[in-house]
């Protein structure tokens, strides 16, 4: 299924904001370091990271991979319409996606798209074949857009941890 957690208290104090920040940089740092690094003992570090877990804010710790280096180089961003619209194929079709091998990324969307896939292929004879083969082959899929990925930046970290203004 494709909802998230909410956590319950969002807030974090100047240790929590540090620690997160820390880790989104580098999850592999010490835990020593790490508890150097915002001045906490390293068993009080260790125990305010199971308790971020616990919480939902960290949700996991993740390896970057170079995706030309697997033999990945081309990315895509495909928009999808799906029909009928209703809650068991938006459930259906977000994890069916999520399941295909080129897919990296599933978006679930309000407006003229339903979804958005984030793709990864060897080339573009390949992302020919997942548009076609995979993706319009598909009975619930009405209409579907392309767009190659010549670049991209990505954020590290979040600086700014505090709640958004509601």
């Amino acid at each position: 299924m494709y909802v998230r957690k909410v956590t319950e208290n969002p807030n974090l104090d100047r240790v929590d904001r540090e620690l997160v920040r820390a880790l989104q940089q580098d999850a592999r740092i010490p835990m020593r370091e790490l508890a150097e690094m915002v001045g906490v003992a390293a068993s009080t570090c260790s125990e305010r990271i199971r308790r971020l877990r616990s919480r939902g804010l960290i949700t996991g710790f993740h390896a970057d991979v170079d995706l030309a280096s697997l033999g990945r180089p081309v990315q895509a961003m495909i928009f999808a319409q799906i029909r009928p619209l209703t809650r068991a194929l938006i459930s259906r079709f977000h994890d069916e996606a999520l399941a295909m091998p080129e897919v990296m990324a599933v978006f679930v969307l309000a407006g003229g798209d339903d979804f958005l896939l984030h793709v990864s292929v060897g080339d573009v004879t390949h992302l020919h074949s997942f548009l076609v083969d995979k993706l319009s082959s598909r009975k619930e899929v009405v209409q579907f857009r392309s767009s190659v990925i010549f670049s991209h930046g990505q954020k590290r970290a979040l600086e700014d941890l505090t709640p958004s203004a509601r």
